[in-house]
């Protein structure tokens, strides 16, 4: 079995199935697995065990996460990821995965966005990182008894497809250029998200949608790729230099609350520096999200709390000197822990000074890490004063297409982790994206494969000499040959910039028909001329760092004009899908996004004709048996 992409869903994946007796051969274009994206993930994991008594249970998991997708998801696949959520962390545990622990020495617990219950298991802000080096380590058993063989710095560059059959794929050794042949009997992708198709994005500056594409064209669907989530605390954007956004986890909105100045002479006396925000009176802050959202506050889903920020800053409340930031603050936490702190200790709880440094402790213990990044990037203490934060492109909920048992619509090709689309709907909330890599690598694909791959029992080593292995090498020499010797006069990341501006203005947070009409066309024309004018130094025969990015932008360039293809095809507003010409316009839930049941519950999937603009679409119903079909409400 090929194993692409060694993040938290191949990595999982690829050290389950070595243990359950498959060989085993595994790619990542890092220098290490434990390079994967998958160790920028900073919050936490979900899973239903219900330790704090608060009356969680799998249900709940499973119905929190339907509504938290805009009920935009599968039922069966969010089940059966609630059931195997709680055997997620008995597995870390047992790799000795260092999760925070209570007093008493029981494993703790946080809330995130869109649940009213603690159910996140969280190693400080470090989360994705220490998880991913229990399954690193689990691999590396595997790769020690030859199980494993680890293939690093080799990119995917096309899935051979023989007999109907994924059976094999072409790589690049990015360090010599050599293409090689992998042959096998199945291939499972665990590629990651395509978030850097808007150029600034959390995401990795690796990361990319290359193997998703590649085997899109080889016929697997494409599904939802219009659902993006924008995350709602990131650093905001400081300048046009900027190739990369940093995130600060949503376990910081369980005791930061997010504020904007009532006035806009508070607002300009901020953006001059003439007054401190810490000096404003509470009286003359807007806690925007309280105000809007009681029931949830500064806990509301990602999709929610991201449109709340652009609202207030399109209004002109924006604190910094772009206008683009709203404030993260932490003083009344701060507070709040340092009187409790000092009520324990026997100390004066009215001494201000003494109950401030008691609070800090508090923080600097839950969060340290992530405050300690803050201070590097912006040179301010948030301790001090409040952090600045500003919604930026995160994750994404699209994916390749895959049905129960995460098969595409290629025979013998698996997609896994985030590359698939399949569990989280039009939104996914905060801390499920562990839970859904670790769910598909650990619990679900090593016992779904065995089922198609029993038919290959007999079949032995599968050739890499026949035609259709010949013609992927081919072309993929062929691309990488154009690039190298086109005499164009722009650099890669000057289409990547572009195309970046044009999704990030036009098929970013609020989408609507114009807009995603002139994307499309913008897409085209921007793609057409990629091809004309790139310019890429260097040859294929040693390591190129640009020919590899030309390669990845020029996928970007195709997926962009899909995915505002998809968002123009989705006449409705549902979870990271805002369309502005579908807003509830009164009642309680005025200015909210506005689902259309009737006409849009459905996966569109698309299948690859030649060109993104020819896609064809097909709908998979979604149907809803246990959970009742209604109005999103965080009120």
């Amino acid at each position: 079995v090929i194993v692409v992409g060694t993040g938290l869903a191949g990595g999982s994946a690829a050290a389950t199935l070595a243990e359950l007796g498959y060989n085993v051969k595994a790619f990542c274009f890092q220098d290490s697995p434990r390079r994967a994206h998958s160790i920028a993930a900073q919050g936490g994991i979900n899973a239903a065990k219900n330790y704090q008594g608060d009356g969680d249970s799998t249900y709940r998991l499973f119905y929190d996460t339907v509504k938290g997708g805009d009920y935009r998801s599968r039922e069966a696949n969010v089940y059966r990821l609630a059931e195997v959520s709680a055997n997620i962390i008995d597995q870390c545990v047992a790799q000795g995965v260092p999760f925070a622990r209570e007093y008493g020495g029981l494993l703790d617990n946080r809330s995130f966005g869109g649940v009213l219950v603690s159910r996140t298991f969280y190693a400080a802000g470090q989360t994705g990182q220490q998880l991913l080096l229990g399954a690193y380590s689990a691999m590396n058993r595997q790769i020690g008894r030859g199980k494993i063989k680890m293939y690093n710095r080799h990119e995917m560059l096309d899935v051979v497809v023989v007999g109907g059959k994924a059976r094999g794929i072409i790589t690049r050794n990015l360090i010599t250029g050599e293409i090689e042949r992998h042959s096998a009997h199945a291939v499972v992708l665990g590629t990651g998200g395509y978030g850097n198709v808007f150029f600034l994005s959390t995401n990795a500056m690796g990361s990319n949608v290359t193997a998703a594409w590649k085997a899109h064209k080889r016929g697997a669907y494409f599904a939802n790729p219009c659902y993006t989530q924008i995350h709602p605390t990131c650093i905001p954007v400081s300048g046009e230099h900027q190739s990369k956004l940093t995130l600060m986890s949503e376990s910081l909105r369980n005791d930061g609350r997010i504020w904007v100045p009532k006035h806009m002479k508070d607002v300009e006396a901020i953006r001059n520096r003439t007054l401190m925000p810490k000096d404003l009176p509470e009286e003359d802050r807007d806690y925007y999200l309280e105000r809007r959202y009681p029931a949830f506050g500064n806990l509301v889903p990602r999709d929610v709390a991201s449109r709340a920020a652009k609202e207030r800053c399109d209004a002109g409340f924006g604190v910094n000197a772009t206008g683009e930031a709203v404030f993260l603050d932490f003083a009344s936490a701060i507070e709040r822990y340092g009187k409790e702190q000092a009520h324990v200790k026997g100390l004066d709880e009215n001494d201000a000074a003494l109950v401030k440094k008691l609070g800090q402790e508090v923080i600097k213990n839950k969060y340290g890490n992530l405050f300690q990044m803050y201070e590097k990037i912006v040179d301010q203490d948030p301790y001090n004063t409040p952090m600045m934060i500003y919604p930026a492109v995160h994750y994404t909920m699209g994916g390749i297409w895959v049905d129960y048992n995460l098969m595409t619509t290629v025979p013998g090709l698996y997609c896994i982790g985030e590359a698939n689309f399949s569990d989280h709907g039009a939104n996914r909330l905060g801390a499920s994206a562990l839970m859904q890599g670790l769910a598909d690598g650990y619990f679900v694909l090593p016992y779904t494969i065995g089922d198609y791959l029993s038919d290959d029992i007999r079949t032995g080593p599968i050739s890499t000499d026949s035609k259709e292995f010949e013609d992927a090498e081919n072309e993929v020499r062929k691309t990488l040959n154009f690039f190298v010797t086109n005499k164009g006069k722009h650099s890669v990341d000057y289409f990547h910039k572009k195309l970046g501006k044009i999704m990030w203005n036009k098929v970013g947070m609020a989408r609507n028909v114009k807009g995603l009409t002139e994307a499309i066309s913008e897409i085209k024309e921007l793609r057409a001329e990629f091809w004309k004018e790139v310019k890429v130094p260097g040859t294929n025969e040693e390591y190129n760092e640009e020919l590899a990015k030309a390669g990845r932008v020029a996928d970007f360039l195709e997926l962009g004009e899909l995915f505002a293809k998809d968002a123009l095809n989705r006449e409705e507003s549902c979870g990271g899908h805002f369309r502005e010409d579908a807003v509830e316009s009164d009642g309680e839930q005025k200015g909210e996004a506005k689902r259309d049941d009737e006409n849009f519950a459905f996966v569109a999937a698309w299948e690859y004709k030649g060109e993104p603009s020819e896609a064809v679409l097909h709908k998979e119903e979604l149907e809803f048996v246990d959970i009742e079909l209604k109005q999103r409400s965080y009120k």
